[in-house]
């Protein structure tokens, strides 16, 4: 009985170690912050997570064309640094748009994989091999099982993972709401156009950024402006310079 005490112990502090090491391992990886602080804040890394997957999708119509959640995670690949992957399952992404929120094209691989299952084996390949900043796989289905293996893979590879969900149809779209391994998940919603800055210019776009879920945080939406030049989201003015009164309805956008 001795021996099998003795045996447990050894286990129990074996899997403290490993356990320990994991956890050095994703403090040292680092995140990728907003620079946004109420932003920031709410989120346990202080930004997203790096050698992570993250989900993202756009909302209402663009949960089919998904403009906005492409341009969102580009505004985020545009401030990390090295070669990127992007998966595609059809030829429908404007890379002049995603240079003008900074992600150029001499950064971007990208690889038409045709359906979905080609799409997942090319980003776990591209997850595992580690030479990458981070990798992103159009998808619309995403099970539970394969969120794993890219989680574990992104993990493995210290590489940033996208999921950039698309549907063919706004009803597909429930799909969003199934759980999956992912670190974090967000829905960004294209707001109406805002007030003209001088006569015949308008002012820059604005979106609805969801966190739906991260681990470790509560849900949140903030209402941002949308990513400029250089990949960097941005409080609106009136909210920035605190002009606007925070009554119950304001709170998500002031984040």
């Amino acid at each position: 009985m001795v021996g099998v005490a003795r045996a447990e112990s050894s286990l129990e502090a074996l899997r403290a170690r490993i356990a320990a090491v994991e956890r050095s391992h994703r403090s040292a990886q680092g995140s990728i912050p907003f620079g946004i602080a109420g932003l920031d804040a709410h989120l346990p890394a202080g930004g997203l997570r790096v050698g992570a997957l993250h989900e993202v999708a756009g909302g209402g119509p663009g949960a089919v064309h998904g403009a906005a959640a492409a341009l969102f995670v580009a505004g985020v690949l545009a401030r990390m640094e090295g070669p990127v992957l992007w998966c595609l399952r059809q030829r429908d992404l404007f890379a002049p748009a995603l240079a003008g929120v900074g992600l150029h094209p001499e950064r971007v691989i990208y690889a038409e994989a045709g359906d979905e299952k080609g799409v997942l084996a090319v980003l776990e390949d591209a997850l595992r091999y580690g030479g990458l900043a981070a990798a992103v796989g159009e998808l619309g289905g995403l099970a539970m099982t394969a969120s794993r293996r890219l989680q574990l893979a992104a993990e493995e590879g210290g590489t940033t993972a996208f999921a950039v969900r698309r549907w063919r149809t706004p009803s597909a779209a429930a799909d969003y709401g199934q759980p999956t391994a992912s670190v974090s998940r967000w829905r960004v919603s294209a707001l109406p156009g805002t007030r003209e800055v001088v006569p015949g210019l308008m002012g820059r776009p604005r979106w609805l950024v969801e966190m739906m879920r991260c681990r470790g945080a509560e849900a949140c939406e903030w209402e941002l402006e949308a990513c400029d030049e250089a990949g960097h989201l941005a409080l609106p003015a009136e909210l920035a310079d605190g002009s606007l009164a925070q009554g119950p309805g304001e709170r998500r956008a002031a984040g």
